[in-house]
């Protein structure tokens, strides 16, 4: 069976992006006829939407907050599925060397972000408004990814960085950051999002990639040798990977978080991250059946 032209899928190279590599090196995908290559984007969510937006990538695996941000300001784009189902717990960071002792201290800090728009900015906002506090002066440097933000921490252009906080740890247990706080999302930690283009075009065969993703994050979730792997594959300590595979829920379906994309529309509007115009200009879903 013939290729079809190849699907490039952008994702953080995080542990929640696993089962697309096992799907890649079993050739699931070659075996229905698809060519599909995925890239990894350390940017982040703001690096990906881009992607999406200059045509360097047909789907994307983003933030939730981020990515819908990005289709409600115009991003020709559409999420079609959760790929994520459980929150994100961002770890909030500051240098080992840092005064900051508690998490009271950060108010009036720099915040080191990957990207504007990116899930480090907007979880930024959220966290200061949760607090109480402005979110009309908040200080942000752009460092583009993890390892800006080591630096920038370390250089002190930065005081505070939110980040996966899994993701983290190895630098929280070496000295190098320590962790303050920490802050949940209220909605889904991922989504799938898809340019326009090619759902117009091949909204069956995008459906075909994330069956079989689907498939693979079931088998994952019920695989017993999952946590040593992942351990394994992205050198994170077996225990913590236990802990936090025990709190992390892939989709299996094509259900729409009706509710969960409503309540991260109401803080992109609180917080005015995007317009009440553009909160309801557009429909952010869009089902493949």
């Amino acid at each position: 069976m013939a290729a079809k032209q190849t699907l490039v899928v952008g994702g953080v190279p995080e542990h929640f992006n696993l089962p697309w590599h096992l799907s890649l090196e079993t050739n699931e995908f070659q075996s229905v006829g698809l060519d599909v290559r995925y890239v990894d984007v350390p940017g982040g969510t703001g690096a990906m939407t881009r992607g999406l937006e200059e045509k360097e990538l047909d789907i994307a695996i983003v933030l939730a907050e981020g990515g819908i941000a990005s289709v409600l300001k115009g991003n020709p784009c559409s999420v079609v599925k959760t790929y994520v189902e459980s929150p994100l717990i961002w770890g909030i960071h500051v240098a080992a060397n840092s005064d900051i002792e508690s998490i009271d201290q950060i108010e009036g800090k720099r915040y080191a972000i990957s990207r504007f728009g990116s899930g480090s900015h907007l979880m930024a906002i959220v966290d200061a408004s949760e607090r109480g506090w402005s979110t009309d002066d908040l200080k942000f440097e752009k460092i583009g990814n993890l390892d800006g933000a080591r630096k920038a921490l370390a250089g002190g252009s930065a005081d505070i960085f939110f980040w996966e906080r899994f993701t983290t740890a190895q630098f929280v247990d070496s000295g190098e950051f320590r962790r303050v706080g920490e802050r949940r999302t209220l909605w889904p930690a991922f989504l799938v999002l898809v340019r326009d283009e090619i759902l117009s075009e091949r909204a069956a065969d995008i459906k075909k990639v994330l069956e079989i993703i689907n498939g693979s994050t079931g088998s994952l979730m019920k695989s017993p040798e999952a946590c040593e792997l992942i351990a394994k594959r992205y050198d994170l300590k077996l225990d913590q990977v236990e802990q936090w595979f025990a709190q992390t829920k892939w989709s299996t379906d094509f259900t729409q978080p009706v509710q969960a994309i409503q309540t991260v529309k109401t803080y992109l509007r609180k917080l005015k991250i995007v317009t009440d115009q553009q909160a309801s200009s557009r429909e952010v879903w869009l089902d493949l059946d």
